[in-house]
């Protein structure tokens, strides 16, 4: 059955209380370059539906190809590690000509980053700031919900600590070492020692990084909802979501600091 699709894309424009999206993890756009399946469900079935898969893929101008044994690709990437690929409509002549964009090249979290702060839930207290480094929007639900004021802020931008009562590292995209500024900036609070900080996936690797930490692209990645963590301090296994291509050196870890889950 065409899984994918098969519920459709609902309102985009659908807002909350707090001017973010009902629907999406986004304010607009798509953020995936393309998008390869197995089989495209074009008569979606949802209450909520306002367009088809295609449609929406259409309108944002994002390539996408359905009818792809995905199970042999899959196999491809088990046996060499994350690879480069490229959509082509025809075999060419001569497959050697062919170029491929190498991401790991981009500042990616800087393209996908805000350009100028935004405030949410303006009256709520404690106040987070959030370093957008490629930030989901559920990460600013989760903050609002419970009271919280969200300022979200660039990648780059220069913090004070004046301003806000917690330092929230989003997650995002890429290599780590490209995001030099916002490593400056974590060093600039941890040296301060004054206010809480919690970096997750590229949030926790860049605040990894500013304590000195190395960090390393992995083969495969780890990516599921079910990968097992274990806890340094009692043993015990935590069942976990995650979706990274880099992990932390925990070889490079200064002497003060240990690893608190594997």
């Amino acid at each position: 059955y065409p899984l994918i699709g098969n519920y459709g894309v609902p309102d985009e424009k659908e807002l909350d209380e707090h001017g973010l999206p009902v629907n999406f993890e986004w304010f607009e756009g798509i953020t995936v370059a393309a998008l390869v399946v197995g089989e495209v469900c074009e008569s979606p079935s949802h209450w909520r539906t306002q367009q088809t898969l295609s449609r929406w893929m259409e309108g944002h101008g994002v390539p996408g190809i359905s009818g792809i044994d995905t199970r042999a690709l899959t196999k491809k990437i088990r046996e060499n590690g994350s690879i480069l690929g490229r959509i082509v409509y025809e075999l060419p002549t001569n497959v050697r000509s062919l170029t491929f964009n190498d991401p790991n090249k981009r500042n990616l979290v800087a393209e996908c980053s805000v350009k100028k702060p935004q405030v949410f839930n303006a009256t709520g207290t404690p106040r987070i700031c959030a370093i957008d480094c490629g930030l989901k929007l559920n990460q600013i639900k989760c903050f609002v919900s419970r009271g919280a004021r969200v300022d979200l802020v660039p990648w780059n931008y220069s913090l004070n600590e004046q301003e806000f009562d917690g330092l929230f590292i989003s997650n995002g995209p890429g290599d780590p070492v490209v995001c030099k500024d916002t490593v400056t900036q974590i060093q600039k609070v941890l040296k301060n020692g004054k206010k809480p900080i919690f970096g997750i996936c590229l949030g926790h690797q860049l605040l990894a990084t500013a304590i000195g930490c190395k960090t390393y692209k992995m083969k495969y990645g780890n990516r599921g909802h079910n990968l097992p963590c274990v806890h340094s301090g009692t043993g015990r296994c935590f069942m976990t979501s995650q979706n990274h291509g880099f992990a932390v050196d925990s070889d490079s870890l200064p002497a003060e600091w240990e690893p608190l889950f594997t």
